[in-house]
């Protein structure tokens, strides 16, 4: 397995350009199975998990074709419909459930896998069956597969959910544009991701308000049309980006970025004594004077503190000074990372959902291991600040989230390589 080689070197300088949001890219690629007309998609991000998505809509029967080298996504779907998603596709990837919503709603009936993913908790399917359920499907567990039908198609429906789920939320937004009536979503997710996925399926021909709070009303449509939509920055990304110089000193702006998409992170680090401006062309941020300081963090859905931005702040907060407490209360078994920055010298507690950080003067390189998308690089962050040099292995997660991180960061002078396995 590839693995990635940091030496910490001191202050940054420069730009780094924001991808399109992964999460967001998947939700918007299934809406193609909505329409027999074609949908394009633009500012696209090129990573392995978009990969993994085009090729299961390949086989559930739609074209997905990447152009100008992958940041435009061109996908249709105007034949036959194969609507079963099988397991050695699906579970590579969580968001492989959102195929459930289209399907039922252009076709009636689908076969979708249990999906996987990152190791980093349940996250459970039942949100979904019960929002999809409030719609009129019939849904059942049966060897691993979700068994669904809508028979007489998918009617209007109020339905809260017990959690404010993205991918739920997708799901239903997304099904519910072609159901017979008007359908309300209470408790919906309000994450940057679903507001852009409503503004894809409106430029569709969806009729969708109260995107962005925790109430949406649909309007049920007879049929959608083709569009071509802009995908949102990656706010993930921006974030992870953005704690580069506040860890390792210097300035550096990120392109594309905006302050309103992670609000509650920006936050964080003017109180850890970091700047964050917003400019014409992105997010310039540099650390202010002196050493980090220790702050307390809650993981909440939007517009809370964001659960993927949980271990690369734990990175940061490594050496601040004086003492932090992080709260997870989105995913279980999302400090997998710390015992690795433990290798590297943090003094890091963990109880449950509560991990403490006793700030340390300086972390020191080790060979450490990446145990998902994000663990892997919050130890990339932390070896831009340890002395000596930092092996992360197990870098595959990485190239799920991530494109061409080796090369954004070397851009603002950040020493960094990546050694193929051989």
């Amino acid at each position: 397995m590839d693995s990635i080689v940091v030496r910490g070197n001191g202050p940054l300088s420069g730009q780094i350009p924001i991808a399109g949001a992964k999460n967001a890219c998947l939700a918007l690629m299934p809406a193609t199975l909505l329409s027999d007309e074609p949908l394009t998609l633009t500012n696209a991000p090129r990573l392995s998990d978009i990969r993994t998505m085009t090729e299961l809509l390949a086989s559930l029967g739609a074209e997905v074709t990447a152009l100008q080298d992958g940041k435009v996504l061109a996908a249709s779907c105007h034949g036959e419909i194969n609507p079963v998603a099988d397991y050695e596709i699906v579970r590579k990837m969580r968001a492989s459930n959102l195929v459930l919503g289209p399907l039922l709603a252009r076709m009636g009936h689908a076969v979708v896998s249990l999906p996987g993913g990152c190791a980093i908790g349940a996250r459970p399917m039942d949100i979904h069956v019960d929002a999809l359920s409030a719609l009129g499907a019939e849904i059942e567990l049966k060897d691993g597969y979700l068994h669904a039908k809508a028979r007489g198609g998918l009617r209007g429906a109020t339905h809260e959910m017990r959690f404010a789920s993205v991918g739920a939320t997708e799901n239903f937004l997304m099904a519910a544009s072609l159901a017979k009536g008007t359908s309300v979503l209470k408790n919906a997710a309000r994450e940057p991701e679903i507001v852009d996925l409503a503004r894809c399926l409106r430029a569709m021909g969806a009729q969708i308000e109260g995107d962005g709070t925790s109430e949406i009303v649909i309007e049920g449509v007879e049929r959608l049309h083709g569009a071509t939509h802009p995908v949102v920055a990656d706010r993930i990304e921006l974030g992870t980006y953005m704690l580069a110089p506040a860890i390792c000193g210097g300035e550096v702006e990120c392109l594309g970025g905006r302050i309103d998409l992670i609000e509650a992170f920006c936050e964080k680090l003017d109180a850890a004594g970091v700047s964050v401006e917003q400019t014409h062309t992105g997010v310039k941020v540099s650390r202010k004077n002196g050493r980090i300081r220790a702050v307390d963090v809650v993981t909440e859905p939007f517009p809370g503190f964001p659960t993927d931005l949980q271990a690369q702040m734990m990175a940061l907060l490594t050496t601040a000074e004086g003492t932090s407490v992080l709260e997870e209360k989105i995913f279980e078994n999302r400090f997998m990372h710390a015992p690795e920055l433990t290798r590297m010298g943090a003094n890091i507690e963990v109880h449950g959902g509560h991990a403490t950080v006793h700030g340390v003067e300086t972390l020191k390189g080790a060979p450490v291991m990446a145990t998902d998308l994000r663990a892997s690089v919050s130890l990339i962050l932390a070896g831009l600040a340890a002395e000596g040099e930092t092996v992360v292995s197990r870098v595959y997660h990485l190239d799920r989230g991530y494109e061409r991180v080796e090369e954004k960061l070397k851009a603002v002078g950040a020493h960094i390589e990546r050694v193929k396995a051989s």
